[in-house]
């Protein structure tokens, strides 16, 4: 009869335990943001800053899948454990049934004593009341096993519920930021056409500016030339006891409207740092440097902004999660003036993009689609939202 108590208070605790990730898991399905409407760009300039927009917004939406799916696994995870839970559950009721039966066919066969029995077998009141007394405590301890069992059944299957609920909102919400990514991807590639489009067009008219230009300036250019040289031969006419000729002088040389180009600095080398754990997460990321960004990817060919800390990380032993939210969230706080290569720097709020520190105000990160992972000022994506310091 303790077994019987005890396997009902383990199930209990488990149900408990089901019921609190449930919960968790409905906290976390945060809602999916919004996207803005498509718009139409007039220059290439507006084409180009719509790209980068919408490049933005795609890689906070693939942060948000990245939770998402997250949040997808475990929930099915606890559907399966909770459909399992109440399959024990339904075992136990069955124990219980066939218990309380072999109890009460027991008392009716005469291999216990009934209430009848124990009435007339008695040698003293004292003695019919013990025996009585007995009996009812088994009826009681029966009813209760019985009753526990069946409530724990009763618990299961809401539980089962619950979990079957929590994994269709998780698989609705993977479903819908897939539908943004998709939507996002479509609007990136109208926008590239418009760029391309635009900036052919605008190429077209620069040179047929340049060409009208080139041809005004020649025309004044000898305009100017023969008017000299008009001068030229007054002065000579009026004067030709002198034996002097006026050469005119040569034009100046056209100067070039395009502006002269800036060499982008080099990336800084890395800073050592001082964590092993730390060290190998930065010369791992560094050598990634040159590797395309594509949204989704953790390597070792392509990334995403935290798909290379993830993938530099667990280089050095380190399992940090999935989303750039999440990895924001890892570790313990650090303030700018505590940086050490290796700390995470988060951007954006809610966050969605990340890089790792490597010193001198500099860290490495992947950017974003179109780029390469590269070194980059801190200051270089706008304001930081986060710094977490993961290792060492």
């Amino acid at each position: 009869m303790a077994s019987s108590h005890t396997s009902v208070r383990h199930g209990r605790n488990g149900r408990r335990a089901l019921l609190t990730l449930f919960i968790a898991g409905g906290v976390a399905l945060a809602p999916v943001p919004a996207l803005a409407a498509p718009e139409t760009p007039t220059t290439s300039q507006e084409a180009a800053e719509l790209i980068a927009a919408r490049g933005h917004d795609l890689e906070v939406v693939t942060e948000k899948m990245h939770e998402a799916t997250d949040v997808l696994t475990s929930m099915k995870a606890a559907s399966d454990a909770a459909a399992a839970e109440l399959v024990a559950a339904e075992a136990s009721v069955v124990e219980a049934r066939d218990h309380v039966r072999q109890v009460a066919r027991s008392a009716y066969t005469g291999e216990q004593l009934s209430s009848l029995q124990a009435m007339l077998t008695s040698s003293s009141a004292d003695e019919m009341l013990d025996r009585m007394g007995t009996l009812d405590s088994i009826a009681g301890h029966n009813n209760e096993v019985l009753g526990v069992a069946q409530q724990a059944s009763v618990a299961a299957d809401e539980a089962k519920a619950a979990a079957a609920k929590a994994a269709a909102d998780a698989e609705a919400q993977v479903a819908e930021v897939a539908a943004q990514q998709a939507d996002l991807n479509e609007q990136i590639a109208e926008y590239q056409a418009e760029y391309d489009r635009l900036s052919a067009e605008e190429r077209e008219r620069a040179r047929i500016l340049a060409e009208q230009h080139a041809a005004a300036e020649a025309a004044a250019a000898a305009a100017e030339r023969e008017a000299q040289a008009a001068a030229a031969a007054e002065r000579s006419s009026q004067a030709a006891s002198r034996d002097e000729r006026t050469a005119a002088p040569a034009p100046a040389p056209a100067r070039s409207s395009a502006p002269s180009a800036v060499a982008a600095p080099a990336p800084s080398a890395p800073v050592v740092a001082s964590s092993g754990a730390a060290a190998t997460a930065v010369n791992t990321a560094m050598a990634q440097r040159g590797k395309p960004y594509v949204w989704g990817a953790t390597g070792p060919n392509s990334y995403d902004c935290s798909g290379l800390v993830k993938y530099s990380y667990a280089s050095a032993g380190v399992n940090l999660p999935r989303s750039s939210s999440q990895q924001a969230q890892a570790g313990r706080a650090v303030s700018r003036g505590e940086l050490q290569p290796g700390d995470l720097i988060a951007f954006y709020s809610p966050v969605s993009h990340i890089g790792i520190y490597i010193g001198g105000g500099q860290m490495v990160h992947a950017p974003t689609s179109g780029d390469v992972v590269k070194v980059a000022s801190i200051d270089a994506m706008g304001p930081i939202t986060a710094m977490r310091r993961v290792a060492g």
